[in-house]
């Protein structure tokens, strides 16, 4: 074990945030620190890394253990270049190397009678200098370099001119190389696109050391992490499994916890009832019992509610009017900015009902098309039209769609002025903003709270053909699962760009990869793309292209084998979503009898009942057949699960 956190409690204006928080970290563990935003993921890491201190509990590091934090922030100055803020990250090796250097240049001077003294000790430098990896480190700059997404035009340029997201790719660049025991990321791949992150995964799971992650990508967690720690109300619980495999055992205890409560909460009200019937008979014998079942019940170790799932934002997309079949259409589409040509030639069809998911590199000019269809800016060449009846809503991932300077009841109200206050205070109260809240101002939100503030605005519009720039962009884990339901069942047309792998995996039909200037068109899923690009790559028909050539190629399902291995993935994921669905109908099921016995058992312990022996006895036996319902369901349940 090297960092214990022993019964930490936090609080902000008498709010607690962390409640008695204890968990461990063991050498060379990869741990996950996941809850929805606010929770308190920030302040955890802060505490550890002592910036902020506990109201009361302690952390424990192991003795000679270092740590490195990488934090959302962007306010980062930088006075040299890309490439030599990365190089002096490692300035004990830089000293380290000028020193051998300056006394190798020495040895030619030195007396005859220090030779073996001046031999012995650049002798030892020199293993100093090979066992901090020395004579690598410079090649081990340049992986992380190319790793992080950055090309070679951008080893000089001035680090201080960077974008805010290029400038926390160089600091999470700094952060690995300077290689800490106990290395804490506050969300690493904010800024990553799909090849960055791969990269990063694989960099993560040979990492020499402890790796702590703040992170919503839920993609990233199941492919890094074997420990989750969850916090939840300010309690922390840690889970040694996956992101995946926590979600389901997270469900199952909480499903379990809620079974429990119900029944206590049940057989609570069953002898507080009993009590008062033996409180009404007023006799010395039934008062002596009823403060008997008094005493037991104040014993009685009670079980806290647990937190009911957090599903109270809700989106509803539906199309206020039916588009024509073609939707969209590209033709000889380019782009350039100066001498830099971002696309050239392209041919794209965009299909009514389609969900299709942009994916590439940063900077390759993915936002650039969609602020093209959008009409934002032009196109340098070729046209861009639209179908009929097309009416468009626009996610963008700076929110530059909303007025800083408005509050949020204006926002809603400017754009849609035939709402009424009431409608409007309703619409915002669904995405988790209430009471005096609607009188904030954009400006003040957090990229969160403004993307809670967009999506209301798309959920307005009924528009039918959505284009999302990076929609899951700072949204927490219940809020891009909400988001990825809500596509799934919007009948319209979606055209989203986004790095995140697992809304991809839920939501996209259809994959258009921009790739060196190329756009490739994958006609399936997520998961078709991954195998069908890697072979296509491979064989050199897509993506290493030499320039000559640019503009759409189409990739479709064929009977190979890698399709047969597709259809027979289509085919677990058909039945995986059925086994979903049965078991949401067995809760339903469950929740709606659990209702209907405490029901019963309340009319059971009415007076007028328990005097009509033919009601009593009606009632008891819907109440034992709704018990006997609930044990198959329950049986049912844990088969599904299973």
């Amino acid at each position: 074990m090297i960092l214990s956190v022993a019964n930490i409690s936090k609080s902000y204006n008498e709010v607690p945030v962390l409640k008695n928080a204890s968990f461990h970290i063991e050498e060379h563990a990869r741990c996950g620190i996941v809850g929805v935003n606010g929770a308190g993921k920030t302040t955890l890491i802060r505490i550890i890394m002592g910036l902020e201190q506990p109201d009361s509990g302690e952390v424990h590091i192991s003795r000679d253990y270092s740590k490195g934090y990488l934090e959302q922030d962007v306010s980062t100055r930088f006075d040299t270049t890309v490439m030599q803020v990365l190089v002096n990250t490692r300035q004990d090796i830089l000293d380290l190397e000028s020193r051998i250097a300056e006394m190798e240049a020495a040895s030619s001077e030195v007396e005859s009678d220090r030779l073996d003294e001046h031999a012995r000790i650049l002798a030892s430098l020199r293993d100093k200098y090979e066992a901090l990896d020395g004579y690598s480190y410079r090649s081990h700059v340049n992986g992380i370099f190319k790793g992080l997404g950055f090309c070679d035009a951008d080893a000089e340029k001035n680090a201080d001119t960077l974008s805010g997201g290029e400038k926390m790719r160089l600091k999470l660049g700094c952060t690995l190389l300077a290689a800490p025991d106990i290395l804490i990321l506050d969300e690493p791949t904010n800024h990553l696109d799909i090849n960055s992150l791969t990269w990063l995964e694989g960099y993560l799971k040979g990492y020499n050391g402890a790796v702590i992650v703040v992170s919503h990508d839920r993609y990233f967690l199941d492919r890094i992490v074997d420990q989750i720690v969850e916090i939840d109300c300010g309690e922390v619980n840690s889970f040694t499994e996956n992101y995946s495999q926590y979600a389901v055992k997270k469900e199952m205890l909480r499903t379990e916890r809620m079974n429990r409560y119900l029944a206590q909460q049940r057989d609570i009200a069953h002898q507080e009832e009993v009590i008062r019937r033996l409180q009404s008979f007023n006799r010395e014998k039934s008062i002596k019992r009823a403060e008997s079942r008094k005493k037991l019940l104040a014993r009685m170790d009670v079980i806290e509610k647990p937190r009911e799932i957090n599903t109270e934002m809700k989106i509803v997309l539906t199309p206020s009017i039916e588009s024509g079949m073609d939707v969209l259409s590209l033709r000889d589409v380019g782009k350039s900015f100066g001498s830099r040509s971002l696309f050239e030639h392209v041919d794209l069809e965009i299909k009514r009902g389609e969900h299709t998911v942009m994916i590439g590199d940063n900077g390759t000019g993915k936002t650039t098309l969609l602020k093209m269809i959008n009409g934002l800016i032009p196109p340098d060449s070729g046209s861009i039209t639209y179908g009929t009846k097309v009416h468009i809503a626009y996610y963008d991932q700076e929110h530059h769609v909303l007025n800083d300077n408005k509050t949020l009841f204006q926002e809603i109200s400017d754009a849609y002025p035939k709402m009424t206050e009431t409608e409007i205070r309703n619409t915002l109260a669904a995405f988790l903003f209430t009471g005096d809240e609607v009188f904030k101002e954009i400006g003040t939100l957090s990229g969160g709270e403004k993307g809670r503030v967009s999506l209301a605005k798309l959920m307005l519009s009924d528009a039918n053909l959505l284009i999302l720039d990076e929609p899951t962009n700072h949204l927490d884990i219940t809020s891009r699962e909400i988001l990825e339901d809500a596509i799934n069942h919007y009948t319209g047309t979606v055209l989203a760009v986004s790095h995140d792998r697992y809304f991809i995996d839920r939501t996209a039909e259809r994959i258009i990869e921009l790739y060196d200037r190329k756009f490739t068109v994958y006609e399936g899923d997520y998961t078709y793309y991954l195998y069908k690009s890697e072979e296509l790559k491979a064989s050199g028909v897509v993506g290493r292209t030499n320039g000559a050539y640019n503009g759409t190629d189409n990739i479709q399902s064929d009977p190979g084998s890698g399709a047969l291995d597709y259809q027979a993935q289509k085919r677990e994921q058909a039945l995986k979503r059925k086994r979903a669905n049965d078991i949401k109908k067995c809760e339903e099921e469950i929740d709606f009898l659990e209702t209907e016995v405490s029901e019963l058992e309340e009319q059971m312990c009415r007076p007028d009942i328990a005097v009509n022996s033919v009601k009593l006895q009606e009632l008891s036996g819907k109440r034992d057949a709704d018990n006997e319902r609930l044990k198959e369901l329950y049986d049912l349940w844990e088969e599904l699960s299973t």
